[in-house]
């Protein structure tokens, strides 16, 4: 049976008063007729690429031999290489200053420097993961094995996203790394800001719910559990602009333990080394070393059913 749409003589003037606000000059919400934008879909499929150069055999294809490697990994960043220079040069070329109709060879350049500068840093990256996934391993009875850590750890890719979208935010890549660790965010509920300055063997247990700010900074051996907050202190809605680029996030020093919903804000926090959070605290101002921060046991009211 056909069905007859009988009101699409009304559709006319809906897609005309659609279209009248993409010429509102004061609406934010367009991007018309310049440079196309970096596209979030080829950015996340190269992740998948990046992934699989991480962890081969892993991700991508299930067999990869020993003596096949060099020409899969190979393949593999040669389109990391392409793909990815020119997402780079997408970003750049949006706060271009160099004025330039159509391309411009500046950008390009940069973009493909800081591709290979990006590419560069992967053998040291598969080191950092490799003690990222032994702390997950080391730090959680439940996991059996570095597989089943790599395979269903949520922690462990956002821990990974964050590791690559942190190198390009190095190189001041503009919109890239945000688009990366919120895509990280969306999978795994684990919001780490690319800016974030995070050490070695770094676990997120469950994670879900952990909030990592753009300036804060976490030592080595740091553990965080599902509904941390790591974050900034509020300001005046107008305070905005004067608050960016200053340190707004709190510091964790090494071998730190946050608990289950503890929530630590304020650029001038600072959790001293070997020191212990404990679950749904609060806290805006920082405690020195070997310390252990625990809410009073709250009274409990147990009576039989009526």
């Amino acid at each position: 049976m056909i069905r007859i749409f009988r009101k699409r003589e009304e559709l006319p003037k809906i897609i005309r008063e659609v279209t009248e606000t993409y010429s509102e000059k004061d609406l934010c919400l367009h991007h018309l007729g310049e440079t196309p934008l970096p596209s979030e879909e080829v950015i996340i499929a190269l992740l998948g690429k990046l992934r699989t150069v991480l962890y081969p055999g892993y991700f991508g294809k299930e067999y990869v031999s020993q003596t096949g490697i060099n020409y899969y990994v190979g393949e593999l960043l040669y389109e990391v290489y392409e793909l990815l220079s020119e997402e780079i040069y997408k970003a750049f070329r949006q706060e271009c200053r160099h004025q330039a109709v159509g391309n411009c060879d500046a950008c390009q350049e940069k973009a493909e420097e800081c591709c290979l500068k990006l590419m560069r840093t992967v053998p040291g990256l598969r080191k950092t993961l490799a003690l990222d996934v032994q702390a997950a391993i080391d730090g959680d009875p439940a996991a059996k094995s570095c597989d089943e850590v790599i395979f269903s750890y949520p922690g462990i890719m956002a821990i990974t996203i964050y590791r690559i979208a942190h190198e390009l935010h190095r190189l001041n890549v503009p919109l890239i790394p945000r688009i990366m660790t919120e895509y990280a965010h969306r999978k795994t509920g684990i919001d780490i800001h690319p800016g974030a300055r995070i050490g070695k063997r770094f676990f997120v247990d469950h994670g879900t719910g952990v909030v990592v700010g753009e300036t804060t900074e976490i030592g080595d051996n740091v553990k965080l559990y599902q509904g941390v907050t790591l974050g900034a202190l509020s300001f005046p809605r107008e305070g905005a602009s004067a608050m960016r680029g200053k340190k707004r996030h709190p510091s964790i020093e090494d071998n730190v333990i946050v608990y289950a919903g503890a929530t630590i804000l304020g650029g001038d926090t600072v959790i001293g080394h070997d020191s212990i959070i404990g679950g749904n605290v609060w806290l805006i101002h920082g405690v020195p070393p070997q310390t252990k921060v625990m809410i009073e046991m709250p009274k409990l009211r147990i009576k039989a059913n009526d």
